[in-house]
């Protein structure tokens, strides 16, 4: 007998850290697709039926739209579809599973999707399935603590291999650091050891989002699409199960990779300005020239010239605004300006898609309490090192923050340029080096 496993589809799921909305939509979108995928692997493999163990949905309050996409996409399975709810998508009162909207989608989309709500053997035509949902979030009870009855099992054919289903952590293995919401007490606990021996020939497993063994019948199938950056090593994420069982017999256990995306770390320092090249080179490396499948979280560090740092720039709108990566970026880079080599100017933090207009942006943010005069020797650092009409809008822009406004006319701009580059004005750094703090007008310009 042939089956598929798999879980923690968490459909609806928002991916608030991607800020555009498009993308944030796509990937979104292929949690829906996935599904198909797993159908046609269901085909391939000749499967009786699928196994959801837990969290179908991301909430409890599933939105229509989410509810009606699943169940189209269930009903096109064409097989038996068997699910019970997790913590995600608990089966507790008012939940997604007794909505009525979610109620006529299934009868009316999904007629093969089969919702497991009660801890009672369920028989099918090659099976017997042991549902443990999860009627609330947090169970501080073992949901397969019923399976440890001795009457349980007295009504099953002993001819038909026993399937558990369940959802949460196992005394073998801790998913709960999995959910980034879960509470610090111990909750949604299963206790493996304590079913009875050779009683079961194959435990489902949901809530751990990466594949893994627990025991020689004991699996978590993990995400079929992946959702977030690694976890660490032997974090093997976005596949399904395909499972051989037999009554008394060891299961035969094949992972299938399902997941479009792929999600990357990718840290890099800038000693100099020709690293460029090396950080361009190892990037090609990590994605190649795919186009919207690739996620990716850049932490650089070091220092440019504005030259490289409009570069830089170029490559990174390329990524994000082309779509060859989502691009998740955490900047610490100074910028290397004015007249002979100073230190970084300001070292950004946070998750920014540009580089040189947020440089200084957060330059004037960072110094609001400063004298004015100190953030606008930090802006002709800028424009000195490199004054074309590009760095000039970044630095107008940056003016238009300081002063609180909207915009900047075209008459302030051209009177900015002549200020900041005439002759008749120049710094003075009090301090030495380039760690000074005033500037001087020698001029009558306004």
């Amino acid at each position: 007998m042939k089956f598929l496993h798999t879980a923690d589809w968490q459909l609806g799921k928002p991916f608030a850290g991607i800020d555009d909305p498009q993308k944030r939509a796509i990937v979104q979108q292929e949690r829906i697709q996935v599904i198909r995928r797993i159908g046609e692997i269901a085909r391939a493999h000749q499967a009786d039926f699928i196994l959801v163990a837990g969290d179908l949905f991301d909430s409890s309050t599933a939105s229509n739209a989410t509810v009606s996409a699943a169940c189209s996409a269930i009903g096109q399975l064409g097989i038996p579809v068997l699910v019970i709810p997790g913590n995600h998508d608990h089966g507790g009162p008012g939940g997604v599973w007794e909505q009525s909207f979610f109620q006529r989608e299934h009868t009316n989309l999904a007629p093969n999707l089969r919702l497991l709500l009660k801890p009672e053997p369920v028989e099918l035509s090659s099976a017997w399935i042991f549902p443990c949902p999860l009627l609330r979030r947090a169970e501080s009870t073992d949901t397969t603590a019923w399976l440890r009855l001795p009457e349980v099992l007295g009504g099953c054919s002993s001819a038909k291999p026993r399937i558990v289903l369940a959802h949460g952590s196992t005394q073998q293995f801790t998913s709960q650091s999995e959910d980034e919401e879960a509470n610090a007490t111990a909750t949604n606990q299963i206790d493996l050891s304590r079913l009875p021996a050779g009683a079961f020939d194959y435990v489902a497993l949901g809530d751990w989002h990466g594949t893994k063994q627990i025991t020689p019948t004991a699996w978590f199938s993990g995400t079929p699409e992946l959702d977030r950056f690694p976890k660490g090593e032997g974090h093997d994420a976005g596949n399904i199960l395909m499972v051989a069982a037999s009554r008394g017999q060891t299961p035969t256990v094949t992972v299938a990779h399902t997941s479009r995306f792929a999600w990357h770390e990718f840290a890099f320092d800038f000693a100099e300005d020709s690293n460029l090249a090396v950080y361009q080179e190892r990037l090609e490396t990590l994605i190649g020239q795919r186009a919207n499948e690739d996620l990716l979280r850049l932490e650089l560090t070091g220092s440019l010239g504005v030259r490289a740092a409009g570069q830089l720039e170029q490559a990174l709108e390329s990524l994000q605004g082309a779509g060859q990566a989502f691009a998740e970026l955490g900047l610490g880079i100074g910028l290397v300006g004015g007249r002979g080599h100073c230190p970084p100017m300001v070292v950004l933090e946070g998750l920014e898609a540009v580089v040189l207009a947020q440089q200084v942006e957060r330059a004037v943010a960072a110094h609001r309490e400063e004298p004015r005069s100190e953030v606008v020797a930090h802006l002709v650092d800028i424009l000195l090192a490199e004054p074309d009409e590009g760095v000039l809008d970044h630095v107008a822009g940056a003016v238009s923050i300081m002063e609180e406004g909207g915009g900047i006319s075209d008459e302030r701009r051209f009177i900015l340029r002549h200020c900041l580059l005439d002759e008749t004005f120049s710094r003075q750094w009090h301090g030495g080096g380039c760690g000074g703090a005033g500037w001087v007008h020698r001029g009558n310009a306004q």
